[in-house]
């Protein structure tokens, strides 16, 4: 285990700990917080996350035996979709039928947390990312895991402080364990990699986007702008 494995998995928690504290006592306030974050999140996406599963996608299909079609991780991707949307999907009817929160909506929500968590804090880990990539890729799943934290505490704040965030921070260092102690082959990971892509640009953009009473435009612009520039400039450099 690496000094920055170390930094990084003790820098998850924290912030899954601690997020709303982080954002409550920041002078920028949840707008501008949650608005920055949502930027660097949609940047994310679209300029890193995208890219790699098609980097994927071509690498395990020019390989022998390889993948034999153009979507097959595409295809995973959509079922990460799928899947979260169908529970996203369930816990909307739990929390009609329970409007006061008595229902089962914070515990389908929780439950799947941690497991996203869980498969995020995997691939951080048990891929070979290392040195400005692997420090890169952990800032932005950092804020990732912020602002989830900060959604699943405004719909239930009194469980999510005495046991959801617990329970996701459990799934992050499950993840944290299992990407560093165990060694699965590269195209498994490839697999998780595209099923939890589908399921992060599905959060993302139904999630992550700041509504409009809750948006600070500049605050996304600079997010979403910076972000890119610093992702498009490190790419380049180090030929990610």
């Amino acid at each position: 285990m690496s000094a920055g494995s170390i930094i990084i998995g003790i820098a998850y928690l924290i912030v899954q700990l601690f997020s709303n504290k982080i954002i409550a006592s920041s002078r920028l306030g949840p707008a501008r917080w949650l608005s920055f974050s949502g930027g660097i999140a949609v940047s994310y996406v679209f300029v890193y996350v995208l890219p790699s599963l098609h980097k994927q996608q071509e690498d395990y299909g020019d390989k022998a035996g390889g993948l034999t079609m153009e979507t097959e991780l595409y295809f995973i991707g959509l079922i990460g979709v799928i899947v979260f949307y169908a529970i996203h999907k369930a816990a909307d009817k739990a929390e009609r039928e329970h409007p006061n929160g008595e229902g089962r909506f914070f515990w389908i929500q929780i439950a799947f947390f941690c497991v996203y968590n869980m498969l995020i804090a995997f691939i951080v880990f048990g891929t070979d990312m290392e040195g400005v990539e692997a420090a890169f890729y952990g800032v932005a799943v950092g804020f990732h895991y912020m602002a989830v934290s900060h959604d699943l505490w405004r719909e239930d704040a009194g469980r999510y402080e005495k046991f959801g965030r617990y329970i996701l921070a459990f799934g992050i260092f499950a993840g944290w364990v299992a990407g560093i102690a165990i060694p699965f082959p590269p195209f498994v990971l490839a697999l998780v990699y595209a099923f939890i892509s589908g399921a992060m640009i599905l959060n993302v953009l139904k999630k992550e986007l700041p509504s409009e009473e809750n948006a600070h435009l500049p605050a996304f612009l600079i997010g979403a702008l910076s972000h890119t520039a610093i992702t498009l400039t490190l790419k380049y450099i180090f030929d990610w």
